[in-house]
């Protein structure tokens, strides 16, 4: 059972709140002064308050930071009357989690207050069970708290781990989070993108060289994985990684010694090994495009990251830590966020995920420089076209099929799937038209790598 707080002075509204709160199961109080509810928050837990704006010893806004900032820390929705806009919007910058308008229907405004008061379950219990650095990854939904469980298994141990999920998920933050909450957090983190590696001077960089080993070699060189010696070596889009280099990287992994090249003696590096990918690799194994004992090696655990469309409910919160971020990194002045912008984002499938979406925010916060808020019209026009197709039900995804008679429904999954698919398809089509068929303007509008998109217009045959 959680503790709702309401400041409020108008009687009724107090009255109806009660109710409403007691028969969700939860227990209310009502204070009609921001005074008498500052007490109250100081004398016992509150988890929720609801504040009215316009009270009789002050702006319920000004008090914002002072109750976020008390012992109990609790969420914070206001209360306001209709066409209050400018104030809601300034409660949500100053750290309310939402607000309401007082004319609103019973039904809605309860499922307001329990969404939050959800919310803080879950972040409550998450502080109960994981207690782990998470600094940079946001979010409280269901499908991340899975995510960070499996990230609390690999504290305390020294075995290699994947982390898998698709492009702008946030793998190198997962990474980064394994190694802070290890003891090998005050070493080095070095990282690799196998993507990139040179194929001439591949293993020069990872194992490195002694004079004279090559032509051009005139002094010797450490590699990177005697620099991640005592710390941790990520290997970033460990499925690029050549067939060639990963006999002696699983070598590497199973003793911690290797002999740089030209070098006569082998030397050691104490390094924890955490991987990522976006593919598929038992996959590739079945192709013979990965070692199968490589991939057992890597995967002592396996942290499978979700998609931004499938924690839809942690965007809000996404949306405006990365808009604070950005803010304080060029400077920028504290700025509103209107309902409409908020609700585009939250409907949008984000097929380059958070990367994606901090992508848009940044595009956001430039388009609406010299203006007090964001609204819907700074976004991208990718991002606008797709609202309003959605608006105008523009093409529309063709109706299940019924079963015929005694037959089975097509299964949900297939559904689904032939839904995203299609989504996907259209998305790219609209990206491609608004880039004008650019690739480097469509990576820079939708938050996606050049092969990935590459990979996305080949799969559905988009020019």
């Amino acid at each position: 059972m959680s503790k709702v707080l309401i400041i409020d002075d108008d009687g009724g509204v107090c009255r109806t709140l009660t109710v409403m709160v007691g028969q969700q199961g939860h227990e209310a109080f009502t204070a009609s002064t921001l005074a008498q509810g500052m007490e109250r928050i100081a004398r016992e837990p509150i988890d929720l308050v609801l504040l009215d704006v316009h009270l009789p010893d002050g702006n319920g806004l000004e008090k914002i930071p002072a109750i976020s900032q008390s012992p109990s820390r609790p969420e914070i929705i206001i209360l306001t009357g209709r066409g209050d806009p400018d104030g809601a919007d300034l409660a949500i910058r100053n750290g309310a989690w939402d607000y309401m308008e007082k004319s609103a229907s019973p039904k809605a405004m309860a499922l307001r207050f329990l969404r939050v008061l959800e919310y803080r379950a879950q972040k409550n219990l998450l502080r109960r069970t994981l207690p782990v650095d998470r600094e940079g990854i946001i979010g409280t939904s269901e499908p991340l708290m899975q995510a960070l469980a499996q990230l609390a298994q690999t504290v305390g141990s020294d075995a290699g781990v994947l982390i898998t999920g698709e492009t702008g998920t946030g793998k190198e933050l997962f990474a980064q989070a394994v190694h802070r909450n290890s003891s090998r957090k005050d070493k080095n983190f070095v990282v690799v993108d196998c993507a990139s590696l040179p194929k001439t001077l591949v293993e020069s960089m990872l194992f490195g060289h002694v004079k004279g080993a090559f032509t051009g070699a005139d002094s010797a060189r450490e590699g990177l994985v005697m620099q991640a010696d005592g710390g941790s070596l990520f290997l970033d889009e460990i499925g690029e990684m050549p067939l060639s280099l990963q006999k002696s990287f699983l070598r590497v992994l199973e003793t911690h010694r290797f002999r740089p090249i030209g070098g006569k003696q082998e030397v050691h590096s104490n390094l924890r090994v955490i991987a990522s990918t976006n593919r598929d690799l038992d996959e590739m194994v079945a192709r013979g495009h990965f070692r199968k004992d490589l991939l057992y090696r890597l995967r002592a655990f396996h942290l499978k990251l979700p998609a931004l469309h499938q924690r839809r409910e942690d965007i809000p919160e996404l949306a405006l830590h990365h808009l604070r971020r950005l803010g304080a990194l060029y400077g920028e002045p504290a700025k509103g966020v209107s309902p409409d912008l908020m609700e585009i984002l939250s409907a949008y499938d984000w097929p380059g995920n958070v990367r994606e979406l901090v992508n848009t925010m940044e595009f956001a916060l430039a388009a609406a420089r010299y203006d007090t808020g964001l609204f819907a019209c700074h976004l991208p026009t990718a991002l606008r076209t797709h609202a309003a197709r959605q608006r105008l039900g523009a093409a529309p995804l063709a109706p299940v099929q019924s079963a015929p008679a005694g037959g089975p429904l097509p299964l949900l999954q297939a559904v689904r799937d032939a839904a995203i698919e299609k989504a996907e398809a259209d998305y790219l089509s609209t990206l491609m038209s608004t880039a004008e068929g650019s690739m480097s303007k469509a990576c820079s509008l939708s938050g996606v790598s050049r092969s990935r998109l590459y990979e996305l217009l080949k799969k559905h045959a988009i020019a």
